[in-house]
């Protein structure tokens, strides 16, 4: 069943256009990431599904019900904001309670309530507490148990985690997908970071100049894109420009690139003498020691000569940089363990990674 339904939504500001026709949906449970640059539309397509933004055109539909003339209060939606929005003058157990008291709960179940939400985000024991006296990974989770009081039909959540520090967001970010999934909330998260988007959501939906471009699995965005926008957005990228050259051994196809370096795809389906933009993520490029790579025995890779640069440790992972032929630098990504090869800048290496690992673009997108 689809809780949430958008459809051809649009949202003009005078001849800008901040959200085009978008069509969206999410079923009950689930957890839909809404990523993207700042100014792509999906902050304002989140207000506009919680009532804060009226669009142009196009429906907004939940549970199945056209809300467009109901009010953000009206629409029983738990909102996120990303500064949380916590009333100063209110204690933590009152602004738990704020929207069950709208409502016009019972008392006692307001109690039950509040117990079961702070329970829920580990912060029994501070009840009585301001927001002025707690740290900001407190108030996240007070904003989140207000959020889930009032057992919405639909979770908001804007940038929940941007306030914080690296590490308390990455903390956070594990305990808020635990806290989703265990009450079965139907939440979309929008954001600007791609680990969040990736590490939260059942889904994920890139948005680019106010459209939807794409729309898949976590490991469908990343592994394969559906345009160059989505593959330089989502993860770090490695490019060439190329131009086809045909079909090389194995079946692959061979592309020259600019600097008149071949490079090996799988077989591609674009025209056959077609340009082309070819994408490599740094975490499949190999660096090799010691003798010869064996070409003969393996003809669906790729290995390049080039001079180490620069080698950044970056404690669980070690960026190496390396220039190749024609000043064209490439990134390669290693985990930090035993097997690294030691790397120092100004010294030969020589980069491998598999054809398959290649992913084509036209040049036009």
């Amino acid at each position: 069943m689809n809780v949430l339904e958008l459809k051809d939504v649009t949202k003009n500001y005078g001849e800008f256009v901040a959200v085009d026709r978008a069509c969206l949906e999410i079923q009950k449970g689930k957890v839909l990431s809404l990523l993207g640059p700042s100014g792509c539309g999906k902050t304002t397509t989140l207000r506009m599904i919680a009532g804060f933004i009226a669009p142009n055109s196009g429906v907004v539909a939940i549970a199945g019900k056209d809300v467009g003339q109901l009010k953000p209060y009206e629409r029983n939606i738990g909102l996120l904001f990303q500064d949380y929005a916590l009333f100063p003058h209110m204690t933590v157990a009152q602004n738990v309670a704020y929207g069950l008291r709208y409502r016009g709960t019972p008392a006692a179940d307001i109690l039950s309530r509040v117990k079961a939400m702070l329970s829920l985000v580990r912060m029994v024991g501070l009840e009585s507490r301001y927001p002025a006296q707690l740290s900001g990974g407190q108030q996240q989770r007070v904003a989140l148990a207000r959020a889930l009081a009032t057992d919405p039909q639909i979770v908001l959540l804007d940038e929940p985690l941007s306030a914080l520090d690296a590490k308390l967001r990455l903390e956070l970010r594990i305990e808020l997908k635990e806290i989703l999934k265990s009450v079965g909330a139907t939440t979309i998260v929008v954001t600007h970071d791609q680990e969040e988007a990736l590490s939260l959501g059942d889904e994920v939906v890139v948005m680019h100049a106010g459209q939807i471009i794409q729309r898949g699995s976590p490991t469908q965005i990343y592994k394969a894109p559906a345009s160059k926008f989505v593959a330089e957005f989502v993860g770090r990228s490695n490019w060439f420009n190329g131009t086809r050259g045909g079909e090389s051994s194995k079946g692959c196809s061979s592309y020259l690139t600019s600097e008149g370096i071949e490079i090996r795809t799988r077989p591609s389906q674009l025209d056959q003498r077609g340009s082309a933009d070819l994408c490599i993520r740094p975490e499949h490029i190999e660096l090799i020691q010691g003798a010869l790579f064996d070409l003969n025995h393996n003809l669906d890779h790729n290995v390049l000569d080039g001079i180490v640069v620069d080698v950044a440790p970056l404690g669980s992972d070690v960026h190496v940089v390396v220039e190749i032929s024609g000043g064209a630098r490439l990134l390669a990504i290693h985990k930090n363990i035993g097997s690294m090869p030691a790397v120092v800048p100004g010294q030969p290496a020589r980069l491998c990674f598999s054809a398959s690992d290649v992913i084509v673009f036209p040049t036009d997108g």
